[in-house]
């Protein structure tokens, strides 16, 4: 998923003022992408709640 230089600045700092790990709300968004234009969507929830659900990677 390409985010435009304003979008993800915009991201990044709506996920440090809420103290949200930027890397797991890329993922989620990621995820959500590839199940939009699938004829079935099945797994989608299952795909988001293993994010969710993961350890926060480190970021850079």
């Amino acid at each position: 998923m390409k985010l435009s230089e304003e979008d993800q600045r915009l991201l990044d700092e709506l996920c440090r003022q809420n103290n949200v790990s930027l890397a797991k709300v890329r993922k989620l968004l990621e995820t959500v992408y590839d199940y939009e234009f699938k004829e079935r969507r099945t797994g989608v929830y299952d795909a988001l709640r293993e994010i969710l659900k993961s350890r926060p990677a480190a970021e850079g």
